[in-house]
């Protein structure tokens, strides 16, 4: 007697090998496949696939749930997409170790435009301490890297200076000791202060511990570096030359809005790979990107933390040192195209989510970066930035295509208007440019999302339909799969995703939510 049984659909393994006819049978949290006659094998559940492929959960490479889905548990958002699995604290900007809470609550008041406002009430020093809070209290599993901004505010504080030789010392225990409590490396966001304020050498000091323990090294890229298209992932390369870390680099991206100027990049790999350095890359199926909306802000301004950034955007001399300046930042607020606005919890504002930013000041009768910062006073940071990325639709079809690549949704799940990325990157893989485009097959895209990511953090029971394996599964309809989401009307949840298993729980059952939460906090072994 099983738990559950999946009979008669086309089962994809997630190893990228062709699709074979089984029956997948759940017992506890774990899987059995069954092969030739089961019908004499009786469950307590069973689900029809005829016509519908089976296939493990996916694995999102870049998540930005880090607050939110504490917030809302049962995270429609992503598990209507088939993710079981999300890799946070990406971008640097993680939430543990904090030991001191007062530097957590001010961490949380800087970064809740990406990751979501920390539910009030809520504390935690260690790593242990963090990932317990969504031990089997959230409905997908969670999987964590440390980012190095809490290391460099616990050491250095939230100063643009180099580290001295103590300071390095006190980062390195932290990042031991992270590791030991579970995290599956270090992730940088060299575009995010503080952690961007972090130089080349101290990274690569970093990462070599990170090397020794045998984590990785997740990299959102310095884009103010050099010629904002080679030099900044040269310099993520070069941290994993000499630290002989792993290195996955986020949201791989083109900065040139030129057709196949994603040659170069996919070279880089190429050759990294030749030299024999482990490199991967993720990437999301749209050219809408965002973020906190503090990144069309400069560095100086973001120095010494959230405090002093509240009392600089209400300087006038501050906002006039902004307009004299010439920053590749500044186009999101002089760009007449801009990027929009969303998350606002003002009820004066709200008005405005989904709004360009060139349209709200022409409401408010300001110009555009008066606008920007009086909105970001008024909202205490917490805002999101929504507009057209870097990838065009011919490069980001080329880079997802790559062996090397797997998928990150890179979704922020803030405002009305988020990305349409966040409620659709997953199933928009396998309906336009698998089904559609056919861009690669339907196994390909699947080892994309599971298998592959799964080897890469070293989950060796999760991302591969097989006998032990823990049952994280989904079940498709490859006809009808489909992502409606837009930049205009993000928020559509997905078609054709008719059930979503994880630890062995139906979450989606029958395109219903059960409002079960049995996720788990992964932690590297």
């Amino acid at each position: 007697m099983y738990d559950l049984l999946i009979r008669g659909g086309r089962v994809y393994d997630g190893t990228g090998i062709d699709w074979f006819h089984a029956t997948v049978a759940v017992e506890g949290d774990t899987i059995r496949l069954l092969r030739g006659d089961t019908s004499a094998v009786r469950s307590r559940k069973t689900i029809d696939a005829t016509g519908m492929a089976v296939c493990p959960g996916f694995i999102d490479m870049h998540a930005h749930s880090t607050m939110a889905i504490l917030d809302n548990p049962q995270h429609d958002v992503k598990v209507r997409q088939g993710v079981t699995t999300e890799l946070i604290g990406v971008d640097g900007n993680s939430y543990a170790p904090f030991e001191d809470p007062d530097e957590l609550e001010r961490w949380s008041v800087l970064n809740a435009g990406l990751d979501g406002a920390k539910p009030p009430g809520m504390s935690w020093t260690s790593v242990t301490e963090y990932l317990d809070i969504y031990d089997e209290r959230v409905a997908v599993n969670i999987a964590y890297v440390v980012g190095n901004s809490p290391l460099r505010i616990a050491a250095v504080g939230w100063s643009d200076r180099a580290s001295s030789d103590g300071e390095m010392d006190t980062q390195k225990a932290l990042l031991r000791t992270a590791l030991a409590e579970g995290a599956f490396g270090i992730s940088t966001g060299l575009t995010y202060p503080p952690g961007g304020f972090a130089s080349t050498q101290e990274l690569v000091d970093l990462c070599r511990v990170v090397s020794e323990e045998g984590g990785i090294h997740v990299c959102h890229v310095r884009y103010s570096l050099g010629d904002a298209f080679r030099d900044p992932f040269l310099e993520a390369i070069e941290i994993s030359r000499q630290s002989g870390v792993p290195l996955h680099l986020s949201h791989y991206a083109s900065r040139w809005r030129i057709n196949g100027q994603f040659r170069p990049l996919l070279r880089m790999v190429d050759d990294a790979r030749e030299e024999g350095m482990g490199v991967t890359f993720d990437a999301y199926p749209y050219n809408q990107g965002s973020s906190r909306a503090t990144v069309a802000l400069p560095d100086w301004l973001q120095e010494d933390g959230p405090d002093a950034l509240l009392e600089r955007l209400a300087d006038s001399k501050a906002r006039a040192r902004m307009r004299a300046e010439t920053d590749p930042r500044q186009s999101r607020w002089r760009d007449p195209r801009g990027w929009h606005l969303t998350g606002f919890a003002q009820e004066a504002n709200r008005r405005f989510d989904g709004l360009n930013l060139h349209e709200i000041a022409d409401l408010l009768r300001r110009d555009s970066l008066d606008a920007l910062c009086d909105l970001l006073l008024e909202e205490r940071l917490a805002l999101s930035f929504v507009g057209h990325d870097s990838n065009n639709h011919v490069t980001v079809r080329k880079l997802l295509a790559h062996p090397l690549c797997m998928v990150g949704s890179d979704g922020i799940l803030i405002g009305e208007f988020p990305s349409p990325r966040t409620y659709g990157t997953f199933p928009k893989m396998l309906g336009d440019l698998v089904r559609e485009e056919r861009l690669m097959s339907t196994e390909e895209a699947i080892r994309k999302m599971t298998w592959f990511p799964a080897q890469i953090l070293g989950l060796s029971d999760r991302g591969m339909i097989r006998d032990g394996a823990k049952a994280d599964l989904v079940v498709f309809d490859p006809d009808l799969i489909h992502a409606p989401a837009t930049l205009a009307n993000p928020a559509q949840y997905p078609e054709g995703i008719s059930h979503v298993i994880v630890n062995g729980v139906p979450v989606i059952d029958d395109y219903e939510h059960t409002g079960r939460t049995p996720g788990r906090a992964l932690r590297r072994t």
